[in-house]
């Protein structure tokens, strides 16, 4: 049960955090090259100005869903812990 905990608990951080800085990269890309980046299209356009929306909000089933996991695994590895020790 430990081990399905860490399990769940670090893979889908890691997967938020991969998709975050993905496409952050994009984002960054497109801003030096002189663009705005249009995150409805996720793509970069050079000509018009396009309002900031937050990650959480573009993709709120990765964002959810992986907290929902992170903290189930959690609860596992709190579980595993305490019939461990008894």
């Amino acid at each position: 049960m430990l081990r399905l905990g860490l399990l769940l608990l670090l893979v889908p951080a890691l997967g938020m955090m991969t998709g975050y800085m993905m496409e952050q990269s994009l984002i960054d890309a497109c801003l030096d090259a002189g663009g705005s980046f249009d995150y409805a299209a996720e793509a970069c356009d050079p000509v018009g100005n396009h309002a900031f929306v937050p990650f959480s909000v573009r993709n709120p089933l990765l964002v959810n869903g992986g907290m929902l996991l992170s903290t189930l695994g959690l609860f596992l590895c709190l579980g595993g812990l305490y019939v461990r020790r008894r």
